[in-house]
């Protein structure tokens, strides 16, 4: 969540982040007064909590009519202290629950505008001309089918729809690029984790995926857990109400998981083939680090993510998102689209977000800093989601007759093969 302090010195730098985010500004003013009425009540309970403290001590030390006098005032007090009580405790659920409602504060540089006003930042690789290689190419879907690597028929009959299995060379093909992945982030100082993929409650709330992002979860009420839509939410909570040394920091870890998604709101959107699906694989890197070293970390994890898609070679753009197509706890967030040839267009494959301390904020995160005691920053980067990485292989890198070339650097994880081979 944000920083009290911060709504309380500077609204209208709150207010500008919502208007970034295309949210509503009048809830800033309602915060305002919410935090006036939580702070009037919780003083008025300390008031009267001082005052019965100090009648307990005048009753032991009076007797007679006065005594009396004094417990009765007692009795009467009591009912005040356990009313200013109660309304102090509603005040602040009802403070609290609008400053969750609150996203992070965006950074006054990020673009303006909504999904469709991202700025392209890079662009890497050659997009290849496959008119001039005499061929058309085939879509994932396809390619996967000739080679016995993806099975959606069978993921529909057991699961449902937007369900699949990787097969034979597809199974290969994701466990090389899991070692690929991991062994990237290992080299970078990254301890690598496999993270439960059910989380409390506090879990979800606290890295802000249960605010808007919460028709896209998977709840199980009978065990009030949740499926995690990325390794993010069990890699933040790993340390919520910890107080981290600061001079190990940062804490870098490489996550591997399943990630469950409803996708409730893609209703008709890239139904054909494991584009867009309810699970999936990923490898998520996930950092904790001072706030002043935020911003150089995301740059570091952005790099990480560049080299591992141009050690796949596939072409690239990197894009930064508008305010108003943020997620809930991103301050700033980048994206990696891979060019999809069957679609003629990038599509996202990676994304990386700086979440300053506002997830931390949340999971009670902190660090001793030589000026006291802080909220740490998080950051998160997707190094791998499999299913994505896998499409951008196979449509980039097939050939006429169907086979699929391997990038060098995944040969080491498949016997030293160069292709893919139809079946």
């Amino acid at each position: 969540m944000i920083d009290v302090k911060v709504l309380r010195s500077d609204p209208d730098r709150v207010r500008a982040s919502q208007r970034a985010r295309g949210e509503s500004e009048s809830l800033v003013d309602e915060l305002l007064a919410a935090d006036e009425t939580r702070r009037g009540a919780i003083t008025t309970y300390e008031e009267l909590r001082a005052e019965q403290k100090d009648l307990g001590k005048q009753v032991a030390r009076a007797s007679g009519d006065e005594r009396a006098a004094l417990l009765a005032r007692t009795r009467e007090l009591a009912e005040a202290v356990k009313a200013a009580d109660a309304r102090s405790g509603t005040a602040t659920a009802e403070f609290d629950a609008l400053l969750k409602g609150v996203g992070n504060l965006v950074f006054p540089d990020v673009p303006p505008g909504g999904e469709d006003d991202y700025v392209v930042v890079e662009t890497h690789g050659e997009r290849r001309d496959f008119a001039a290689d005499g061929f058309a190419p085939r879509d994932h879907l396809e390619l996967g089918q000739l080679l016995g690597a993806i099975d959606v028929e069978r993921g529909a009959k057991v699961s449902g729809a937007r369900f699949y299995y990787l097969t034979g060379q597809g199974a290969e093909l994701e466990l090389a690029l899991i070692n690929l992945a991991m062994g990237l982030a290992i080299r970078n100082g990254f301890t690598p984790m496999i993270p439960p993929a059910l989380v409390k409650a506090s879990a979800m709330e606290g890295t802000g995926f249960l605010g808007q992002a919460a028709q896209d979860v998977y709840h199980l009420p009978e065990d009030d857990l949740y499926l995690v839509g990325t390794a993010e939410v069990p890699l933040a909570a790993y340390h919520s109400d910890e107080v981290l040394d600061a001079a190990g920091l940062p804490l870098r870890y490489a996550g591997y998981s399943p990630s469950y998604r409803r996708e409730a709101g893609s209703y008709g959107k890239d139904t054909r083939g494991i584009f867009r699906v309810h699970w999936f694989d990923k490898v998520e890197m996930f950092v904790f680090c001072a706030p002043e070293d935020a911003e150089a970390e995301h740059q570091r994890l952005l790099a990480w993510e560049k080299e591992f898609i141009d050690a796949l070679e596939i072409p690239y753009q990197v894009l930064e998102l508008a305010g108003g197509d943020l997620g809930l706890s991103a301050a700033r967030k980048y994206d990696c689209y891979g060019w999809l040839p069957t679609q003629d267009r990038y599509r996202e494959i990676t994304s990386t977000s700086n979440c300053t301390d506002f997830q931390a904020r949340r999971l009670n995160i902190r660090a001793r800093f030589p000026g006291g005691t802080g909220p740490v920053a998080t950051l998160n980067g997707t190094l791998c989601a499999m299913t994505r990485t896998i499409i951008m292989i196979l449509e980039n890198h097939q050939q006429a007759d169907g086979s699929v070339r391997l990038p060098a650097a995944l040969r080491p994880f498949l016997g030293g093969r160069e292709q893919l081979s139809p079946r």
